[in-house]
């Protein structure tokens, strides 16, 4: 069974900043299930069994990026429905933003992530990855 196609998947999508207005978005590579050399927030995944959303986030950031978040503060949920190889796909994701020092930061996956880019979310580099933008719209007063 795949998550996501034969049952709902659950993932944590964190917004990593520097505290100072700058954002760490990460360039998908070839090898990611889908939407290849797209931008994205960085430090995200699914929840493990046992395991809070917060704890997901803590977690993933320190995999992805190498830092250790603090600050983690939950924005919201939404429900992503895409396609993947012609299946129709369903996650919810719980979304926070959470705080790293950015010094700290590097590629920890990088099969994943090609390159990080860090910047203001009205300056985000294209082209996004799908949901980037309505996550952005939904949460901009947030941010």
């Amino acid at each position: 069974m795949k998550k996501g196609i034969d049952f709902t998947g659950i993932a944590v999508v964190p917004f990593v900043h520097d505290g100072k207005g700058n954002y760490v978005v990460g360039l998908r590579t070839e090898n990611c299930r889908d939407e290849h050399y797209c931008w994205e927030p960085t430090g995200g995944g699914g929840l493990e069994v046992g395991e809070t959303t917060e704890s997901a986030v803590i977690r993933e950031v320190r995999e992805e990026l190498g830092a250790v978040p603090f600050n983690v503060e939950y924005l919201g949920h939404s429900e992503v429905f895409r396609e993947h190889e012609g299946k129709q796909t369903h996650r919810i994701c719980f979304d926070y933003k959470a705080q790293v020092k950015s010094k700290d930061v590097k590629i920890m996956e990088p099969d994943m992530c090609a390159e990080l880019h860090w910047c203001a979310p009205d300056s985000i580099p294209k082209p996004m990855m799908s949901r980037f933008p309505a996550f952005l719209e939904k949460y901009k007063h947030k941010l």
